[in-house]
């Protein structure tokens, strides 16, 4: 069955903001001399900034949130500006959603300055009438709050969204909506967990998957 809506995630899923993200978060830590390599950063990946923030303070303690989180903002600002790709994949499945007259929305564990950066860079902010950042919900990823928060804000129930994703964090949190998932494994994924965490797993994203309903096939 063809869904009423789509809800995507952003980072990994719609730009391949990750990489800026680690290298990002390691600028900061390394002006505060922070010990951090960034294989704990990258095992952070999917859970946003206040997560994060909490387990790197756990390894050595940070400066106060709001200090760190405005240095970072700009660390990734000139990240980004130095090049951000968009996933031609996740723009098509996007487009072919917008032509079949699903509702679309963005649900991301970033905070509401980030994901805005993030969108406006990347050339997307205009694609989608609803957005909800991790910021603007109790719980982040894997709680169902901003993928409920989504559901709700463009009318829609989460059994008739379908939710893409690139990560097991991410999957847990459409999956605790009631949603079902396609999980796109990007390189270094490990299709396996997605897979576990409740996902259809694809190679890359494509409307045959998303607007099919060939959901439960299986990975691809």
């Amino acid at each position: 069955m063809i869904p009423a809506a789509a809800v995507f995630d952003c980072d990994g899923v719609l730009v391949d903001s990750e990489p800026h993200s680690i290298v990002s978060w390691m600028d900061v830590l390394a002006g505060i001399g922070h010990p951090a390599a960034p294989a704990d950063v990258e095992a952070c990946t999917g859970l946003g900034f206040a997560p994060t923030y909490e387990v790197l303070n756990a390894l050595a303690p940070l400066p106060p949130a709001e200090a760190v989180w405005q240095c970072l903002l700009e660390a990734l600002q000139r990240s980004f500006a130095r090049g951000l790709g968009v996933f031609p994949d996740a723009v098509a499945v996007l487009d072919a959603c917008l032509g079949a007259g699903l509702r679309v929305a963005v649900a991301s564990a970033s905070p509401r300055e980030r994901l805005d950066l993030t969108l406006r860079t990347a050339g997307l902010i205009d694609r989608f009438a609803v957005s909800i950042a991790g910021d603007e919900v109790q719980r982040g990823k894997p709680a169902p709050d901003v993928y409920l928060a989504a559901a709700d804000r463009i009318g829609t129930d989460p059994a008739s969204c379908i939710a893409l994703e690139d990560t097991p964090t991410g999957v847990q949190a459409a999956v605790a909506a009631g949603m079902p998932v396609v999980a796109v494994a990007r390189p270094g994924a490990d299709r396996a967990l997605l897979e576990a965490a409740g996902a259809t797993v694809v190679g890359h994203l494509t409307a045959d998957v998303v607007l099919g309903g060939k959901l439960g096939t299986g990975n691809r």
